[in-house]
């Protein structure tokens, strides 16, 4: 999956505006503030909030399938909020991009990857709710850690396959004002041909997923509503993945949408309106990868005992590290954690 983002536009229409290839400096600059704002937003919060969810699925709490699934969907939105520090570099020189060639084939193979690593992922979550409503005795058989761990590996060897093509066609170019544009190369590529290949991505990292997820939460729907004690079960899970997966397809439409019109668009006026969409589509797609965590958090009640129960143990290592450190104090901080500990134990 080419990456389509605001460095790289210009260069694949010199027409953007009127300037041709400085058309990315004489954007408005709330555009670029805001995208620099969310961009390092996205990143802080991305980092710290699929740190967590790594942390409490990978390391806290008990192995199962639908944690193994949660564990490497926050393992590549965790990549991508990490790269996103080069993109807010690159906002904040005006598009300069410092870090060589090779980082820029990397940043945006790493975009492409987050891609198609949480789609399908989506799908596979998707398509196992399906099986274990539909088929409960085999899924009861068949559905475990090591198989998860199999599938989910072949969606991230799947998706790096994909990846090839971004990786080597991305290059750097040495622009106006001795700067150097991260871009991706399409020269000796006809019009038909660009857009040809945009429409597979479309179809590939977008609408075939989205139709086989809508196609087994349509299953879902009509057995939930013949059984209602299976219904009254998988109550909780089901409003965590689809709220992961609206929240995936608001973030993700606007940005495939323009991926299709913007080697269709007919004059410079059209094209720079184009470019100053793609800044807002981009900022959603970013904003995806520190969203997810926020809904295991506050949608999953064992996501947030773990997370609590968690906190708290560190609490309590702190206090005895403190007690180490104060011999003479240690009657009382005994004393006090013994209390201490008896509520949280209580709450708990």
């Amino acid at each position: 999956m080419t990456a389509m983002t605001p460095e790289n536009f210009s260069q694949r229409n010199t027409s953007a505006t009127p300037d041709g290839n400085d058309s990315l400096v004489n954007l408005p600059q709330y555009l670029i503030t805001m995208s620099i704002t969310v961009y390092s937003l996205v990143s802080v919060l991305g980092v710290l909030g699929n740190g967590v969810v790594i942390w409490v699925t990978g390391f806290r709490m008990k192995k199962s399938a639908n944690t193994v699934w949660y564990l490497h969907l926050a393992v590549a939105d965790f990549i991508f909020a990490a790269f996103l520090s080069l993109s807010v570099t690159s906002l904040a020189l005006d598009f300069h991009w410092p870090f060589g060639k090779f980082m820029c084939k990397l940043d945006t193979t790493i975009i492409s990857l987050n891609l198609f690593v949480s789609v399908y992922i989506l799908v596979v979550i998707s398509v196992d709710r399906c099986v274990s409503v539909v088929w409960p005795v085999w899924a009861q058989n068949h559905r475990n850690v090591r198989n998860a761990f199999y599938v989910s590996l072949c969606v991230w060897v799947v998706a790096l396959i994909v990846c090839i093509p971004p990786f080597f066609s991305m290059d750097t170019k040495k622009g106006s004002k001795n700067k150097t544009y991260c871009i991706v190369f399409f020269q000796k590529a006809t019009p038909s041909v660009i857009h040809t290949i945009s429409m597979i991505h479309f179809l590939l990292g977008f609408a075939v997923p989205f139709t086989v997820i809508v196609s087994c939460y349509a299953v879902i729907i009509h057995r939930l509503r013949r059984n209602r004690t299976l219904a009254s079960q998988s109550s909780r899970p089901f409003k965590v993945i689809a709220s992961v997966i609206v929240t995936f397809f608001l973030c993700w439409a606007p940005y495939h949408i323009i991926q299709l019109v913007v080697f269709m668009v007919p004059n410079a006026l059209f094209n720079y309106a184009i470019l100053n969409g793609i800044f807002v589509a981009t900022n959603l797609v970013t904003l995806q990868s520190c969203l997810n965590p926020l809904l295991y958090v506050f949608l999953r009640q064992d996501f947030k005992d773990e997370i609590r129960k968690s906190i708290l143990n560190v609490l309590e290592s702190a206090f005895q590290e403190e007690e180490t450190r104060s011999p003479s104090d240690m009657k009382s901080v005994n004393t006090r954690q013994s209390r201490e500990k008896s509520g949280l134990i209580t709450e708990v």
